[in-house]
């Protein structure tokens, strides 16, 4: 690795350590490295996206972190909104949950690569993480946004990343790039933007789902380009489904890779929303250790 890739590194490690410094204790203890593993869910997942009431949930169900959703403009839990922000701040203080990342699901419905929004709300999205001390933000490639077999959009996408990571060094912050797109296609992108701001958000159902071999892309991504893991299966519990979590345990742990682990997804008919959720944590913590 050339010299200018490792002060870009060491720029993003101490801007999001200066960037935590900043908020209160209830964000720290998602941070604690005596924690290897964390349990998140998403509150797209638990049916209260965009509401600071899904952390109120989410400690109910047992579950340490959600990922929110940074979406709608001038809604009651717009986190552009100085409100909203110390709604989730309170919220996270009063059940002891913590914000693990945010999702810009919206960019599924305006493509990074060609919607004249796009850009605007991930830069605005950068700034939010910096005052609210958030590290890791989904981008994801899907529906409208879909990368597979469009060189010329995946062209574009790297041009606009490249312009906007240098905010996101700067800010602390990682855009946790998810898409349909296999591991050798993520790293080629990833090596074209040149930044370590921009990472693979790894989702282990999607990518089963495509029938690449997920322990193999896992090792080959190793531990400085995955950001975050999304736990997810479609129509089973964890554990009940496609993905062999002990074996992604195994990859994880051969890339020594820890962090959080994110349950999208993961219900199964006959069961409520809540009992799945108790069960997929309880199942996430027999295998990872927290």
């Amino acid at each position: 690795m050339s010299s200018p890739s490792i002060s870009r590194r060491a720029a993003l490690q101490v801007g999001a350590a200066a960037s935590l410094a900043c908020f209160p204790t209830w964000r720290m203890w998602a941070s604690d490295p005596h924690r290897k593993f964390k349990i998140g869910a998403c509150d797209w997942s638990l049916g209260r996206m965009q509401d600071a009431s899904a952390l109120e949930l989410a400690r109910s169900l047992g579950i340490d972190g959600v990922q929110v959703t940074f979406g709608a403009v001038g809604v009651k839990y717009d986190l552009r909104r100085p409100e909203a922000q110390r709604a989730y701040r309170e919220a996270g203080e009063k059940w002891n949950v913590a914000i693990a990342s945010l999702g810009l699901l919206e960019l599924n419905n305006k493509p990074f690569a060609s919607d004249p929004e796009a850009e605007q709300w991930v830069v605005d999205c950068i700034d939010v993480m910096q005052q609210i001390g958030q590290r890791v933000v989904l981008v994801p490639f899907f529906a409208a946004a879909d990368l597979r077999d469009k060189p010329d959009a995946q062209a574009e996408v790297i041009r606009r990343l490249k312009k906007v990571a240098p905010r996101a060094e700067k800010a602390g912050v990682i855009l946790g790039f998810e898409s349909w797109l296999n591991a050798d296609d993520h790293l080629r992108i990833l090596d074209a933007v040149g930044s370590p701001a921009v990472q693979v958000y790894y989702d282990v159902a999607n990518m089963t789902e495509r029938g690449y071999d997920i322990f193999k892309e896992i090792r080959q991504l190793g531990r400085d380009r995955i950001c975050e893991v999304h736990a997810k299966e479609n129509g089973f519990l964890l554990g009940k489904g496609k993905v062999d979590f002990v074996k992604v345990r195994e990859a994880l742990d051969d890339i020594s890779w820890t962090g959080w682990l994110i349950i999208e997804g993961a219900t199964e008919e006959g069961r409520t929303l809540e009992d799945c959720y108790r069960l997929n944590q309880a199942y996430l913590r027999s295998v990872f250790p927290t």
